[in-house]
């Protein structure tokens, strides 16, 4: 499959904010996509399968076709739903990834790429954050997604499958209007002259990567063949404060900032070291700013 011949590929999750982007760069390659989720595609090229993963006719449905490639994006993603929620979190995080593994390794699927999270880590301090860190999560997201890294390792070890779990560092991009991370958050604050919340000091440290670098690495893990875990993000940790000036300086507006007590279990820093993903040839592209410029336009349109 990295020879450039058209794959038949799955996205679970393909209507979502990374979804669409995963979903127009494999149309643009070629391939032949069909999307699961709980919302429709609008693209007529894109076969759309709407339901939810939980449902195991919705699985079989989604993998009716021959399928070379399940790109697996669909899970609740949120730290704070899954600690309110988490035997829902744990039924489509873990149970659902379970039977669409499954479902893929008896219809003969040879590539499984798993969307997964550093906070499979848990909080390690300063320390940087590699792929040879134990796991220790402290969340129900955080230990779900472990358990889907797990059941995609017993995978590809028994059954010979391709699989590889992409852990992303905290994406933003295009298509984030219905988002409540501190990007989009940002940006509603500077298109209606309002001001932010930041919890703590603002200097902790995160790893900003735009959602055109992730699906540049999800193309990496494909194509190289990686099987196991595999760190994306820019490689290079920001801290709060910086991603409120580079805001600032994109839209021009003053966006207020008023510095609150920081919530139990913010993490002091997210370091991560992605030299893995750069020894397969991944490279981000997108800087800070540059990549706060392209978020922008779809929130200030909205204010004329």
């Amino acid at each position: 499959m990295s020879d450039g011949n058209p794959s038949r590929v799955l996205v679970t999750g393909g209507a979502g904010f990374i979804g669409r982007r995963v979903v127009r760069a494999l149309l643009d390659a070629g391939h032949t996509v069909t999307v699961v989720d709980r919302h429709a595609f609008p693209d007529e090229r894109v076969t759309s399968v709407v339901g939810d993963l939980c449902d195991p006719a919705v699985v079989g449905d989604s993998l009716g076709i021959q399928t070379d490639v399940v790109i697996h994006l669909a899970a609740v993603t949120s730290v704070l739903r899954s600690m309110e929620d988490p035997v829902g979190t744990y039924k489509l995080n873990v149970d659902a990834t379970f039977n669409l593994l499954q479902t893929a390794r008896s219809r003969g699927v040879q590539t499984f790429l798993l969307a997964s999270t550093n906070a499979v880590t848990g909080d390690v301090g300063t320390a940087t954050i590699s792929e040879k860190i134990p796991l220790r999560p402290l969340t129900p997201y955080g230990a779900t997604k472990a358990a889907g890294e797990m059941l995609l390792s017993a995978f590809v070890g028994s059954y010979g499958m391709q699989g590889a779990a992409v852990r992303f560092a905290n994406v933003y991009g295009p298509g984030m209007e219905a988002k409540d991370s501190f990007v989009p958050r940002l940006m509603r604050a500077a298109r209606d002259g309002k001001g932010v919340q930041i919890y703590g000091d603002g200097t902790q440290l995160r790893d900003l990567v735009h959602v055109d670098d992730i699906v540049s690495g999800i193309f990496t893990a494909w194509h190289t063949g990686h099987n196991g875990p595999l760190i994306l993000g820019s490689g290079e940790s920001v801290t709060v404060n910086d991603i409120l000036d580079a805001a600032r300086a994109v839209t021009g507006a003053e966006i207020p900032a008023e510095y609150v007590s920081a919530k139990p279990g913010e993490m002091p820093a997210v370091i991560i070291d992605i030299s893995a993903a750069r020894a397969l040839g991944y490279q981000p592209r997108m800087d800070l700013k540059a990549g706060i410029a392209t978020v922008w336009p779809e929130f200030s349109e909205k204010a004329k």
